[in-house]
């Protein structure tokens, strides 16, 4: 991934080396800062970013941390990782939050984007919800999963997959929910086209050659959004 200097100049490619580097380099990412934009946030060298997102041996002080957690409007505790095993969603509510429906074309822009998701499917030992790697292909939700395993017991039945990101520094989010019947891809072009063109494979490993596609008959999404302060209501702002 090329970088852009301030001078609006590309720099070199991007080789995160370590965790620290590559939550770094995911996080200004999401917020779609370039390395420039970062250091000049945090008070920092651009030279000295990239040490921190290119070397694995970078140990960075509790300052510089801060100064990068602010820049980046996230925690030092998900920088440093700290919170790998823990469930988002532990900060507190927005103080002006706003639950608000998606359109379809938002619901479909941000299904798109990729990643994990969850299928809901109601399997021999009752209802059940187990996340999958997956991408859209042409529209249609499409996983590789294995015979015999819970997921493939989704095949010819009408499920519900979601997909959701949450922002813990903004106390904020979204969520899509999609309902449709799964199919598998029986053809072996289909099944080679569909392992061409999907995004990662399954971060589960193993032999996992079953192609489920969902064909979405009804999407739905809602947002957390906060709401703009009134200044006239808000004595800080007013001041």
């Amino acid at each position: 991934m090329a970088d852009t200097t301030s001078s609006g100049t590309t720099a070199h490619t991007e080789h995160p080396g370590g965790d620290l580097g590559r939550r770094l380099v995911r996080r200004r990412t999401e917020l779609g800062l370039t390395r420039a934009d970062t250091a000049d946030r945090a008070g920092m060298s651009c030279s000295y970013l990239r040490y921190l997102e290119e070397s694995s041996a970078a140990i960075p002080g509790r300052s510089a941390l801060l100064r990068l957690a602010g820049a980046l409007e996230t925690g030092m505790t998900a920088l440093t990782g700290g919170e790998a095993e823990v469930p988002p969603g532990r900060e507190q509510a927005a103080r002006r939050a706003q639950l608000v429906a998606l359109n379809d074309t938002e619901c479909r822009r941000r299904l798109g984007t990729h990643g994990v998701g969850r299928i809901a499917v109601t399997t021999a030992d009752g209802p059940t919800v187990l996340p999958v790697n997956y991408t859209v292909v042409d529209g249609t939700i499409t996983f590789r999963t294995a015979p015999a395993t819970a997921p493939a017991e989704a095949l010819g039945r009408r499920i519900a997959f979601e997909v959701d990101h949450i922002d813990e520094a903004m106390s904020r989010g979204w969520s899509v929910l999609v309902r449709g019947r799964a199919r598998q891809a029986h053809d072996p072009a289909t099944a080679r086209w569909l392992t061409e063109r999907s995004y990662s494979a399954p971060w589960a490993g193993g032999p996992r050659e079953l192609w489920v596609c969902v064909d979405a008959d009804e999407i739905t999404g809602r947002e957390i959004r906060e709401i703009p302060a009134d200044p006239d209501e808000d004595p800080v702002l007013r001041a």
